[in-house]
């Protein structure tokens, strides 16, 4: 129980100090051609973090992944989900040109996992979605 409670506590403690470093005017706008987007984005990382503490009300984190580990299909979701979070910290290199911003966020994303990074694309959505479409 401790655990989770630590665990909660230190992921308030990251989504508090991810929206006061990263805040913008920008942050919560929905107008203009790239807002569209922006809902869904905050909804997914929201019922992610629902379901997210659901799961953890349930079960604990780490009897599961004991449990998976011993299934090769377990390994390799596994491996690919944190392959995928080096590509995401790939991708924060690529929006915001630093190192020291990698450096910020690995430990949140490796602890965090999915909802480190929903949080990240969520709070410089519009940073990122530009640099993959042109905005009329």
């Amino acid at each position: 129980m401790r655990v989770k409670l630590a665990f909660w506590a230190a992921f308030a403690a990251f989504v508090v100090g991810a929206l006061a470093f990263g805040w913008h005017d920008r942050m919560l706008s929905l107008d203009g051609p790239l807002g569209n987007g922006k809902p869904v984005v905050w909804a997914a990382f929201l019922g992610f973090l629902a379901y997210t503490a659901y799961c953890s009300s349930e079960e604990n984190l780490f009897d599961s992944i004991r449990r998976i580990t011993h299934l090769h299909w377990g390994r390799q979701i596994g491996i690919d989900l944190y392959l995928g979070l080096s590509l995401m910290l790939f991708v924060v290199y690529l929006n915001d040109g630093s190192l020291l911003a990698v450096a910020l966020w690995i430990v949140p994303t490796l602890l965090f996992a999915n909802l480190a990074t929903l949080l990240y694309v969520a709070i410089h959505y519009e940073a990122i979605v530009s640099r993959f479409v042109s905005a009329p």
